[in-house]
């Protein structure tokens, strides 16, 4: 009896084992096959197709080409890897330099040793908020193409407040700085969001036109009753030191507690998505509408809150801009971050944390940017191709998984359907 007690123990160890070995299997496997393997073999992609274009348009490579075609593909190589590094070293820092300022122990050394990190962190800031607002939007199942708008009124209303308000505490003064300007965005927001829900008005072609009326009255108040008085360029006051978000370190590092300001509202915009009665249905109602107004839903409303919301989050990315780096307004100030949005949304896929990776990773490609073109002579505008491509992978989940030879995907596990193109 204890022989055979023994024979069965031992058969049974190695079927855990195998258990055991099939759970790993089985979990690696959903993983690589998971939505969150795509847009990270998206970012893989797009950051080599960057650097064979890096290669394809260097001069070196052509010219030594008609001598040694391996020669040219090693100048290919090389400068793709220069480019890369000074990328690094524009969005990171130096690592020999920082660990060289720590070794000094020189304050103004260390600084300038980890600006790079900071200012990418900076950089960043407003993509958190202005790609949580279109988030918001599409979970709704609505394309809100007007973040940029939105920032703009939102920076506008909320300078306003910045410069024309004097002596009050910056426990009072930021506050209601912030509130204003994701108030001109929340109203922004609001316009195509009512249009959409009581006339069926496109929220996409709205929102295009909502942009072009925010530019244009930024040019107007600029040049009139925001315009700073002793400048002969449209330019607007310097906000009250009383309303400036206060910066961690001293120059050169203008990193400011925005950054975790818009942390705590990627926190909120989960915590309301997914942890409330309000973003259930708002979940609902992008989901199918049908099925929402079938079990009682009020599609109106919740269609003019989302879009409200919406706008309220891209006019905090405004206002954020103002307060904490720019500290007055002037032209022109976005460079895009609005448009950038739709993007990181994408890429994203609308979740919150997926919302702030996403804006890290293209905060630190901006920043790593400049230093790149300085250093390595690479344009500028090859950052932007390599996000474009990012985003179309991103995208497009079925060619990564054709190229990487990825598992097919279960059903409703590609993306999310978003309304506002079909109406």
């Amino acid at each position: 009896m204890a022989e055979e007690e023994k024979k069965e123990n031992a058969s049974e160890v190695p079927k855990e084992q195998e258990e055991k070995q099939n759970a790993t299997q089985i979990f690696f496997e959903e993983l690589m096959s998971g939505p969150v393997m795509i847009p990270i073999l998206a970012i893989i992609t797009g950051l080599l197709l960057g650097g064979l274009i890096v290669a394809l348009t260097t001069e070196e490579v052509y010219t030594t080409f008609a001598q040694s075609p391996v020669q040219a593909i090693l100048t290919g190589l090389n400068a793709a890897w220069k480019s890369y590094v000074a990328l690094f070293t524009g969005a990171i820092g130096d690592p020999a330099r920082m660990i060289a300022a720590i070794q000094a122990g020189e304050g103004e050394e260390i600084r300038r040793a980890f600006n790079p990190f900071f200012e990418s962190l900076v950089q960043s800031t407003p993509y958190i908020f202005a790609g949580l607002a279109v988030a918001l939007g599409f979970r709704a199942g609505l394309f809100n193409i007007g973040a940029e708008g939105q920032l703009f009124v939102g920076a506008m209303t909320g300078v306003w407040v910045g410069f024309a308000i004097k002596g009050l505490p910056p426990v009072i003064h930021i506050p209601l700085a912030l509130l204003a300007g994701a108030a001109g965005g929340a109203l922004w927001g609001f316009i195509p969001g009512f249009l959409k829900a009581r006339t069926g008005g496109h929220e996409v072609i709205n929102t295009i036109m909502m942009n072009y009326i925010a530019f244009r009255l930024s040019e107007f108040m600029l040049r009139g009753p925001l315009k700073r008085p002793e400048s002969a360029n449209p330019v607007s006051p310097l906000i009250e030191e009383s309303a400036k978000l206060p910066r961690l370190f001293e120059d050169p590092i203008r990193f400011h507690i925005g950054f975790f300001i818009a942390l705590g509202f990627a926190w909120l915009v989960w915590w309301f998505l997914f942890r409330t009665r309000w973003g259930f249905d708002l979940r609902t109602v992008g989901a199918n509408p049908n099925a929402a107004r079938y079990a009682g839903m009020n599609i109106t409303l919740v269609t003019i809150v989302a879009m409200s919301l919406s706008g309220g989050l891209a006019g905090l990315a405004g206002i954020n801009e103002v307060l904490g780096v720019n500290h007055n307004l002037a032209l022109a100030f976005s460079s895009g971050y609005g448009f950038d949005a739709i993007a990181l949304a994408l890429l994203g896929k609308s979740h919150p944390a997926g919302v702030v990776l996403g804006a890290l990773l293209f905060g630190f490609l901006r920043n790593g940017a400049v230093q790149m073109q300085l250093t390595a002579g690479i344009p500028i505008d090859i950052i932007q191709v390599m996000q474009a491509m990012i985003l179309a992978f991103a995208a497009a989940p079925a060619i990564i998984r054709t190229i990487y030879r990825l598992r097919p995907p279960k059903e409703a596990e590609e993306g999310l359907l978003v309304r506002g193109w079909g109406g």
